[in-house]
């Protein structure tokens, strides 16, 4: 190999340096219709290299020299990092072989990136092939780990992207091992590999050193956490994901925004599982740090300028996709404490309660030794502010109204954030999925709240906010979407309903109720059926007729449907006895409709255990009740 301080080397240094220039420098401006044109020249320097690495080695096998190995002093001051001015080769007890190997590999590991770069995945994965063939050379040192980990964690990528996740997972978990047991047997900063073709007086510093070894971990562990996602193995891929964003902290190797997202969307792992604490510290974590991207450019100024524009365009719509993960946690934190406190009737146990009052008390001395365990985002700069932001909202279980409260006005807030974005002209889609959130808010509120006239204006807001989007929506293209409306809306005029006629029977029985109750109520049941039928004439044929067997996805909701109609149809408050034997009579017709769906089609009565078993029970007494009725109206003519 030639001496480091030659011209020959110098000359291959350069070209080296010229090669990571264009393809990390110079790329980013290659125009559109030549975009891979400075990895194209980049490409050639690095075949340059390799050919004239391969001359070295002739040359030193012809002649039988060794390369320069630095005296002992020397090369522990480099490991040291108390100067630089030395040569790389034969640090770590390297042979002469092992370097060559090293360096040869590091070329071809690089040539890999660039076809990879440039979409030519085959070529790309032959060259990592051969840098894998060389470092079966070498020992695992200072001098070559930190190759080792990059072609491990390239290959990761390539088969991950072949969809070939447990060969992925084999790359990169053997590079994870290379790391750990080298941090285990030796510790001290590795020789880079860009530090193969360094002149002495352009070796790293003993922190960048330190820097670029640490992110190429953070970068398996980045891969590890996509690959364990994609094998199912959730909680691997979670705790990968926690420790990526961690060390991308600590190393402030992150961008912003992207950071934020990534640790938005890990809390919504955490909220499935229930792990509350964990979801708000990072979701408090991607507020703080998405601010560090800076402030959204006003709309004069997007005006104005194109990369304004864009830059208002993202930070609008990722703070807007963080403020919608708020809106999950609120929204979760409320529907498992509702788990926890609901009986069978659905009211507010009051034992549970008070169970759940005594357990949050413990939780409560216990908290601050389960922050300690968890895995928190302790960055010297953020930290004052993600705590702050926590202490806006709780990750205990609301038990009262007053504390469900408080957790819907944060989500809220949120809502109102997120629809500053996503506006119903053209985010249609989002818009109305931030609705049903806010609707399914007030709807779990709603059931923390004792005032039963409080309880039904919530539900009347639930009304205002879903009914016109409903009605505006073309089926043609948003029919499942509308379908979702339809069938909450008919649940929700259901609950004001019953709600008005618990009022009313708090103050009289049912057959004293005032003509405007009456009125009310069974306007609220008409409103119901009403958006019960339109939902089950949107499965209809063109030609006006229901499917003879239902889909898997619409099997539950229609079937409940026909029930639901079948009993508002009973429960109309009317004083004229064809209109109850109309009623009566519908009201049969669709029991019957779910009987004989479900005896036609057995395997359907498991999807409707509780409403098929009613359904026979009524479609056996109503026939009674519509002759009694009948006889009545005959001997009144």
């Amino acid at each position: 190999m030639a001496s480091v301080n030659s011209d020959e080397w110098r000359a291959v240094c350069e070209k080296f340096t010229n090669a990571q220039n264009l393809t990390e420098v110079e790329s980013l401006n290659d125009p559109k219709n030549d975009p891979f044109r400075s990895k194209y020249k980049a490409r050639e320097l690095l075949r340059e290299i390799h050919c004239t690495l391969k001359s070295f080695e002739a040359v030193d096998e012809e002649s039988g020299t060794e390369s320069r190995q630095p005296p002992p002093e020397e090369e522990a001051a480099a490991v040291d990092g108390q100067h630089q001015d030395v040569s790389v080769e034969g640090l770590c007890g390297d042979s002469p072989a092992g370097v060559r190997a090293a360096k040869l590999a590091a070329v071809e590991y690089y040539l890999g990136v660039n076809h990879i770069d440039t979409e030519e995945l085959p070529a790309g994965q032959e060259h990592l092939g051969n840098c894998m063939t060389l470092l079966q050379k070498c020992t695992v040192t200072c001098y070559n780990v930190s190759l080792y980990i990059h072609v491990r964690n390239q290959l990761g990528i390539l088969w991950a992207g072949y969809d070939e996740s447990e060969k992925a997972q084999g790359f990169l978990e053997t590079a994870e091992s290379n790391y750990q047991q080298y941090m285990k047997d030796d510790g001290s900063p590795p020789i880079d590999m860009t530090e193969y073709f360094c002149t002495e007086e352009n070796m790293l510093t003993h922190q960048e050193r330190v820097r670029r070894f640490e992110l190429a971990y953070t970068h398996t562990m980045y891969y590890l956490a996509q690959v364990y996602k994609n094998l199912g193995q959730t909680e691997r891929a979670a705790t990968y994901c926690h420790s990526t964003l961690q060390r991308q902290l600590k190393l402030n190797q992150y961008n912003p925004m992207e950071w934020a997202l990534n640790a938005a969307t890990l809390s919504q792992y955490y909220i499935t599982k229930g792990r509350y604490m964990e979801g708000r510290h990072c979701l408090s974590a991607a507020t703080v740090i998405s601010g560090l991207a800076g402030d959204i450019p006003s709309e004069a100024a997007a005006q104005e300028s194109e990369i304004e524009s864009e830059r208002r365009e993202q930070l609008s719509q990722k703070r807007s996709e963080i403020a919608r993960c708020w809106i999950k946690y609120c929204l979760n934190l409320l529907l498992d404490a509702r788990k926890l406190l609901e009986d069978n009737i659905g009211d507010i146990d009051s034992d549970r309660q008070e169970e759940l009052r005594i357990a949050r008390r413990r939780a409560k001395e216990d908290e601050e030794k389960g922050r300690k365990r968890a895995l928190l985002f302790d960055s010297e700069d953020t930290f004052d502010s993600i705590a702050s932001l926590e202490e806006k909202v709780q990750c205990l279980f609301p038990v009262d109204f007053t504390e469900a409260r408080a957790v819907f006005l944060v989500g809220q807030n949120y809502v109102t954030q997120a629809k500053e974005y996503f506006q119903m002209d053209g985010y249609v889609t989002d818009h109305i999925e931030i609705l049903q959130d806010h609707s399914a808010l007030f709807r779990v509120l709603a059931f923390f709240e004792e005032d039963l006239e409080r309880r039904c204006k919530m539900h009347k807001r639930r009304v205002d906010m879903l009914e016109p989007i409903c009605n505006e929506l073309n089926a043609q293209y948003y029919l499942m979407i509308r379908r979702q409306l339809m069938f909450e809306l008919a649940e929700t005029y259901n609950d004001m309903m019953d709600l008005k006629l618990a009022l009313a029977n708090r103050q009289a029985d049912t057959q004293s109720l005032d003509s405007h109750t009456i009125k009310k109520f069974n306007l609220l049941c008409t409103s119901s059926v009403k958006y019960f039928q339109m939902f089950l004439d949107s499965l209809r044929s063109p030609e006006g007729k229901m499917p003879e067997h239902l889909e898997e996805e619409v099997l539950r909701p229609a079937l409940v449907a026909r029930f639901r109609v079948a009993r508002l149809h009973s429960r109309f408050i009317t004083s004229s006895p064809t209109d109850q034997l109309d009623n009566l009579n519908k009201a049969l017709e669709n029991y019957k409709y779910v009987v004989q769906y479900c005896e036609a089609h057995p395997e359907a009565g498991a999807a409707v255990e509780t409403e098929l078993e009613l359904s026979m029970e009524m479609a056996g007494l109503l026939p009674l009740k519509i002759n009694r009725l009948k006889a009545r109206m005959a001997l009144n003519n």
